[in-house]
């Protein structure tokens, strides 16, 4: 995974870039009419049940906008909210509570969907030692707020980006000629370069499990595509060799039967592909 120092640089960048399209040389319509020294405040309030998400965030998109802007939080991330719902209230320069008003709606609509749609997931493996993934079926260019809503959620996060971890799929295995070449050639890569990085290989059938354990050096099988019965048989076979994981359309249908086999963990895209935004404004007060 990457560090503490990357995820928040990550951060930075997704706050200035959104800042710069969309509100390139001038918020001209609060310069119009809002005196420049105006004072105003308004509320986050929720319109729709859910787990709220981005308030952090929302902290940072404040400050980046108006240092001198002030938050008084009234509920934290990761918190059951409820119709009707105030989450914060923010004071100072009318004109700069307008600028930061729609990508703060932006992030947090967005973020507390992903949360939510997460703690579904999370609350479904309740009982399981199995836990709950993300993956990189991520929007561009805001992949850091979609995997700290994860989180949030009560999931864990896959591999950020292609640069943080090794994850041999299907095309990786079929491109190189089979799967132990492709580990030998990793494992020959990772040692050329003097890289650390975990290894997570795809199995699409028993006998690749085999050929990848014959192998060693795995960090993580990814289960893809089985169905219940191959599943408890790979978990059987697989052992605690490495961990295991499953996936390929896994849903809140299929979720718990699939934890119930056995696997370390379960990685759904749907966490952040497949997610419809919390509706949240902000109005003046």
């Amino acid at each position: 995974m990457i560090s503490k120092e990357q995820f928040e640089k990550e951060l930075d960048i997704i706050i200035s870039n959104a800042i710069r399209e969309d509100v390139g040389d001038g918020d001209h319509s609060s310069l119009a009419c809002i005196p420049k020294n105006a004072q105003g405040k308004a509320k986050l309030l929720v319109k729709e049940d859910g787990i709220i998400a981005g308030v952090e965030m929302a902290k940072k998109v404040f400050a980046y906008v108006d240092a001198d802007l002030g938050v008084e939080t009234l509920i934290n991330d990761g918190e059951l909210v409820k119709y009707g719902d105030i989450v914060f209230y923010v004071t100072g320069k009318s004109q700069s509570i307008l600028k930061a008003e729609r990508l703060v709606l932006n992030i947090m609509q967005r973020m507390s969907a992903i949360a939510t749609k997460t703690n579904q997931f999370a609350r479904l493996l309740e009982g399981t030692e199995t836990k709950v993934l993300d993956t990189r079926k991520t929007t561009p260019g805001i992949r850091a707020i979609e995997k700290w809503a994860v989180v949030i959620g009560g999931g864990e996060n896959h591999r950020f980006a292609l640069y943080d971890m090794i994850m041999l799929k299907d095309n990786h295995i079929d491109f190189c000629g089979g799967v132990a070449k492709a580990i030998n050639k990793t494992k020959d890569y990772l040692k050329a370069n003097n890289l650390d990085l975990k290894i997570i290989v795809e199995a699409r059938s028993i006998e690749e499990i085999d050929e990848i354990l014959a192998c060693g050096g795995v960090h993580r099988i990814l289960i893809d595509n089985f169905n219940y019965d191959e599943t408890r048989k790979a978990v059987k076979i697989i052992g605690d060799q490495c961990q295991t994981e499953s996936s390929g359309g896994i849903n809140l249908e299929t979720a718990r039967k699939y934890a119930e086999c056995g696997v370390n963990y379960i990685s759904s895209g749907a966490l952040t592909h497949s997610v419809y935004n919390m509706d949240l404004s902000l109005k003046a007060i």
